[in-house]
C-alpha cells in the first residue's frame, strides 16, 4: 500500500462553533467573524452550523416560525456570505430554511471560494420526536445526495440527521466526496434529561470517515435554548464537541461543549486518495448483493 511520490494536495478545513441568539443579524455577523478566524488560520473551507441565523425553533410546532423561511434566489444570508467567500478565497456551505412556494426545505447552498453558488443540498432525513419536531416544518429533501467540485475538494454536505445515515456518507464518496461536511443543531433531549448523545454521536461520524477512508468535518451549537411550546416551555441544552475526523476515523481537533471555538486542520487530499484506492473498500463493493438496502423491511423488492 505504498503512497506516491510529490508535495500533494494540501486542503485546510475548519468547524466553527457558537451559541446562537434569536436575532438573525446578530448571528450572520458572527458567523462572518468566526469565518475570518478561520480564513486567519488558514482554512479554506469552513463549516457554519445548522440553522445558525437563529435559536433551533423546531423545539415546538409554531406557525409563526414558518415566517423565518427564505427564498433559495436572492436570499441576504446567502448573498452576504458569497461576498466574504470570494474576499477571503474560502468554500462556505450555507445552512439555512428554505421557502419553495408552498415546500419548505432545510438547506445548505455551497458557496465556492470566487463566490459562485454551485448549488443546494436539501436534507433528505427529516427527525420527529421531543424538542426535534422537524418534519412539522420541512419537506424531506428531494435533490438527493450530492458531491460538489470547489476550488480545493470535492466534498459532500449532509445535514444533521442525515449523519446517522451510512448510506449518505457512502452515496457522497461514491460520487467523488474527498471530505464529508454536517452541519448541525443538536444536544439535550427535553423528555430524558439523563439522556446524553454525544459520543454516540460522535463515534458514529467517526465511522463514516473511518468507512470511507475520507476526513469529515461536524459544526454543532453550543447555549442554552428555551422555546415556548404549546406543552409549557421546552429546553435543549446544546453541547457543541464540533470536530475534525482524520481518514481512519481518527478525531484530530476536538471542541467542548460550552466554549465559541474555530477548529482547523491540514489533509493532503493526494496521500489519502492513495490510501483509500490502496485499501480496496471500493475496489470490493457489491452492489449487486444489496439491494436489500432498498426496502424498508429488509425483505426482498
Amino acid at each position: 500500500m505504498a503512497g506516491g511520490g510529490g508535495a500533494g494536495r494540501k486542503v485546510s478545513v475548519a468547524a466553527v462553533q457558537f451559541a446562537c441568539t434569536d436575532v438573525e443579524s446578530e448571528n450572520v455577523a458572527t458567523a462572518e467573524r468566526l469565518i475570518r478566524e478561520a480564513h486567519k488560520k488558514g482554512a479554506n473551507i469552513v463549516l457554519i452550523q445548522e440553522l445558525f441565523e437563529g435559536h433551533y425553533f423546531c423545539q415546538a410546532q409554531r406557525l409563526e416560525f414558518f415566517q423565518r423561511a427564505k427564498p433559495y434566489k436572492g436570499n441576504p444570508t446567502i448573498i452576504r456570505l458569497q461576498k466574504l467567500a470570494k474576499e477571503l478565497e474560502v468554500v462556505i456551505p450555507v445552512s439555512f430554511f428554505e421557502e419553495a412556494n408552498n415546500a419548505h426545505y432545510n438547506s445548505v447552498a455551497i458557496i465556492d471560494a470566487d463566490g459562485t453558488d454551485l448549488g443546494l443540498y436539501r436534507k433528505s432525513h427529516i427527525p420527529d420526536g421531543p424538542g426535534y419536531q422537524e418534519k412539522f416544518y420541512f419537506n424531506p429533501g428531494d435533490t438527493g445526495f450530492k458531491a460538489f467540485k470547489t476550488k480545493y475538494a470535492t466534498i459532500g454536505v449532509g445535514i444533521c440527521w442525515d449523519q446517522w445515515f451510512p448510506e449518505c456518507a457512502r452515496a457522497m464518496a461514491l460520487q467523488g466526496a474527498e471530505i464529508l461536511f454536517y452541519p448541525t443543531a443538536i444536544g439535550s433531549e427535553p423528555q430524558d434529561e439523563g439522556l446524553d448523545s454525544r459520543e454516540h454521536w460522535k463515534r458514529v461520524m467517526q465511522g463514516h470517515a473511518g468507512a470511507n477512508l475520507v476526513p469529515l468535518v461536524a459544526s454543532n451549537r453550543i447555549g442554552r435554548e428555551t422555546i415556548e411550546t404549546e406543552h409549557g416551555n421546552s429546553t435543549i441544552k446544546f453541547y457543541g464537541n464540533s470536530f475534525i475526523a482524520g481518514p481512519t476515523g481518527e478525531i484530530v481537533k476536538l471542541a467542548n461543549d460550552k466554549d465559541e471555538e474555530v477548529l482547523v486542520a491540514e489533509f493532503d487530499l493526494d496521500e489519502i486518495k492513495s490510501t483509500r484506492h490502496g485499501w480496496g473498500i471500493f475496489r470490493d463493493r457489491r452492489p449487486d448483493l444489496y439491494k436489500v438496502l432498498l426496502t424498508l423491511d429488509g425483505e426482498k423488492p
